[in-house]
């Protein structure tokens, strides 16, 4: 039986719960560490969904619920500093309800990267754009910059193993958002994290080319390489007991929605976050133990939309197990019979720790 080599999880990933109180300057504190990729939704009204890291700087966010181009202080009232447990908002010029408005519920989540990077192509030999960025190797998660050059080049990702999925957005100008994910298996294919819409296939988005332990390819297309445009990528790899990317095929519950014995899929840890993606026409779905401490989970929120988030009573719902995850219910954007799913999940505990004693089950 293997152990993972990180025994608490949320020293590096961690999702933290807070209602808003409209006052300026706000510190949001219990994330456990200094965030360098921060994720925040509002739960309990629509909004859109804010991001921001450190590579970028913390001023400057992104959405992923639509392809509009980075913002800097204060479209978003905007998150302002991070710090050593957490975050800083400061109301923005025109728009603070999507992070701190009174009374209204927000989740976020953070993941720690910490080693800056620097890659000057042309004297390393690494790649053949410069990047720089933040990289993890122990927890297998990376941030990059980069600017486009518009021709066929590869970009070096920081980290010491080939990454399972890639989320890039151009920075400066209107462009979707574009995803690799190791569970398509087709380099030449990717989906987009602000689109319900299915597979999509261009040989100029990756150059179909599947990334290395050194570097990612990038074609001609302008979602991952316009000439002089900016973009950010969100590298990440699977680390035993801590992070899973993979895919599966749903069984639809034998398409009984009374049927609770879904597909099971092992992740060597239990989920404390869950991000599913149907590789047909279908939304986005994320899961969290923070909003949902009790199996089943069965509250969801939408990347690729600005809405509340929705928890119905049954349907969507998966339980969290001690070394993966079960669907409870006969759901296509989960679980559809016969369809295939891309998902990315990360540990509240890994399955065995390094002291080779297993976690309890649920």
């Amino acid at each position: 039986m293997s152990y993972s080599p990180i025994d608490k999880p949320t020293d590096f990933f961690n999702s933290v719960i807070y209602t808003g109180n409209g006052s300026s300057p706000r510190s949001i504190t219990g994330v456990g560490f200094q965030p360098d990729f921060n994720w925040t939704k509002s739960r309990s009204a629509s909004g859109s969904h804010v991001l921001a890291n450190s590579v970028s700087g913390a001023t400057k966010q992104l959405v992923t619920n639509n392809s509009s181009a980075e913002a800097t202080n204060g479209v978003y009232g905007y998150l302002s500093a991070f710090g050593s447990d957490g975050w800083t908002m400061t109301t923005g010029s025109s728009d603070f309800s999507r992070m701190n408005t009174n009374s209204t519920t927000y989740v976020s989540w953070n993941w720690k990267a910490g080693t800056s990077f620097t890659n000057d192509a042309s004297s390393t030999g690494i790649g053949t754009i410069d990047s720089t960025g933040s990289v993890s190797d122990t927890t297998g998660f990376s941030i990059v910059s980069y600017t486009g050059t518009g021709s066929n080049g590869t970009v070096k990702h920081g980290l010491s193993t080939t990454p399972s999925m890639m989320i890039v957005k151009q920075r400066n100008s209107t462009e979707n958002w574009t995803v690799y994910h190791s569970g398509i298996g087709n380099p030449a294919q990717y989906m987009e994290l602000n689109s319900s819409g299915a597979v999509l296939t261009n040989s100029a988005v990756w150059n179909s080319t599947n990334p290395t332990s050194s570097v990612f390819s990038v074609g001609t297309n302008a979602r991952t390489n316009n000439n002089t445009s900016n973009y950010i990528a969100y590298c990440f790899n699977d680390v035993k007991g801590y992070s899973k990317f993979g895919s599966y095929t749903g069984i639809g519950n034998g398409n009984n929605a009374s049927n609770a014995d879904g597909t099971f899929v092992y992740t060597g840890f239990k989920p404390a976050f869950f991000l599913v993606k149907s590789t047909g026409s279908f939304n986005w779905l994320m899961y969290d133990d923070k909003r949902d401490p009790l199996n089943p989970n069965t509250s969801t929120i939408i990347p690729d939309d600005s809405g509340a988030e929705y928890f119905p009573t049954s349907g969507r719902d998966v339980d969290f197990l001690s070394n993966g995850f079960k669907m409870r219910a006969n759901y296509n954007g989960n679980n559809a019979s016969g369809v295939s799913f891309i998902y990315m999940a990360f540990a509240e505990s890994p399955f065995v720790g390094s002291n080779f004693v297993p976690n309890n089950a649920e």
